[in-house]
């Protein structure tokens, strides 16, 4: 008797049989939605590098988090434009600052929606660095003081996770010790762990007006050729006390992400950041890809890889898609 040869093809034949032996499924309880909020009133400022995206007053952005949670995303990550920059960054730790008034605002309104926040001086600062300044270089330990005072305002405010982002060496430690301090011990920290010095972030940068005044942050966030490193700083950050660990950006860095989950085996995000983000919008409006399918593919992408948790600004076109079906 001829021995029976496997075809493949057979369980692609029908969308059904796709779904019943797909291995990767993406689902709306993975995703978190980043937002940028500003003072004022009524602002729903257009980001022009990231089209269907928006700087936000609080009022607006109370009523945008009701849809985020209806249509099912768990949880936003809130970036803050302060209303005056000063070398330290005062605004970030201020008790009300925006990002601090903006975590209010969304647990008042919507109490059950995660609120994370940006652990960051960027934003804030004159010169654009994510630490201290001195004799034109940032200080990596000064800064830790800092950032764990941005944490500890954020936690003051409700926020139910902090996402330290600026990559100096020993801020999880920092931060963990103050929360702890400040009886926040059971607020979880979710950090930035191995986060690339990317030309992938240029959007963001226009989004939230941090970029920095002079040269460039390729002193304290990774290179991009490394990988063994990206490791290192994963276990450093555990070691400190991290709850979940982040590889930045997603899709130039799948490797890293499966290597992560591979060693670790951790509670792993992805933050799919501003450019990936802009360039499948930009694509998808010259009609050079079906953007729809391309958004989907690569956020599959990204949880095939190893994110449980995978950041991005698609995530209400994405929990919209997958309402009505996803992609089959």
């Amino acid at each position: 008797m001829a021995h029976a040869m496997f075809r493949p093809r057979r369980l692609r034949e029908k969308p059904l049989l796709r779904k019943l032996v797909r291995e990767t499924a993406l689902a709306v309880d993975d995703l978190i939605y980043p937002l940028f909020v500003v003072h004022g009133r009524g602002v729903r400022e257009p980001i022009g590098s990231m089209p269907g995206q928006f700087r936000l007053s609080i009022d607006e952005l109370v009523k945008d988090m009701k849809d985020v949670a209806s249509v099912g995303i768990p949880g936003v990550l809130l970036f803050g434009l302060p209303a005056e920059k000063d070398p330290r960054g005062s605004e970030a730790y201020a008790e009300d600052g925006i990002v601090q008034q903006a975590v209010r605002a969304v647990k008042d309104v919507v109490p059950d929606l995660l609120v994370l926040t940006d652990v960051c001086l960027c934003q804030y600062t004159s010169h654009g660095h994510c630490g201290i300044v001195e004799g034109g270089t940032v200080r990596n330990d000064p800064t830790l003081e800092l950032l764990a005072r941005v944490a500890v305002s954020h936690a003051e405010a409700g926020a139910d996770m902090v996402a330290p982002s600026d990559m100096m060496d020993g801020r999880v430690g920092a931060i963990r010790e103050a929360l702890d301090d400040a009886s926040f011990t059971d607020t979880p920290i979710m950090a930035y762990s191995a986060k690339y010095a990317s030309s992938f972030y240029g959007p963001f940068r226009d989004a939230a007006d941090s970029a920095p005044q002079f040269g460039d942050r390729r002193a304290y966030q990774m290179d991009p050729a490394n990988g063994v490193e990206a490791m290192r700083e994963i276990a450093l950050d555990l070691d400190e006390g991290a709850d979940i660990v982040m590889v930045k950006p997603a899709l130039p860095y799948l490797d890293i992400i499966s290597r992560a989950k591979a060693e670790f085996g951790v509670p792993l995000a992805a933050y799919s950041v501003s450019g990936e983000y802009a360039m499948i919008r930009a694509a998808g409006r010259l009609g050079w890809l079906d953007e729809e399918r391309a958004m989907m593919e690569a956020l599959t992408a990204i949880r095939r890889a190893g994110a449980d948790v995978v950041i991005t600004y698609f995530a209400r076109d994405a929990a919209r898609q997958l309402e009505r079906g996803g992609a089959s």
